[in-house]
């Protein structure tokens, strides 16, 4: 079985910034890759930003020059800084994994539970 956990959410005002964190844990073989999505109240979920093994990323257009995705390989941990913060920005934001358990060669996607951002003054 394998967790995904964030942290780091909370209320923030307009203008100002704040970390997300997201663990994994369990019986992980291999982690090909991590990633951030959000969903807004009446909104789809939007694809944030996503970081492959080789530490390569991805940033959607949309959050690209305010939110920042990095990884922390030996922790299997990946941390979303969110700069310059928007009303918009308000939502649940979810991790998510693309991983393999031990004793699996494929590797499927997992999710955590989300964590609630509030932008607001």
């Amino acid at each position: 079985q394998v967790q995904l956990v964030e942290s780091g959410g909370g209320l923030v005002q307009p203008g100002g910034s704040l970390r997300l964190s997201c663990t994994a844990s369990g019986r992980i073989f291999r982690i090909d890759y991590m990633g951030w999505s959000r969903q807004a109240p009446g909104k789809q979920r939007e694809l944030l930003a996503h970081v492959e093994n080789d530490d390569s990323t991805n940033v959607a257009d949309s959050v690209k020059g305010r939110f920042t995705i990095s990884r922390d390989k030996a922790k299997k941990t990946v941390y979303l800084q969110l700069n310059n913060v928007k009303p918009e920005d308000t939502a649940v934001y979810y991790c998510h994994g693309f991983i393999a358990e031990v004793g699996e060669s494929v590797a499927r996607y997992y999710w955590g539970q989300g964590t609630q951002v509030t932008v607001s003054s």
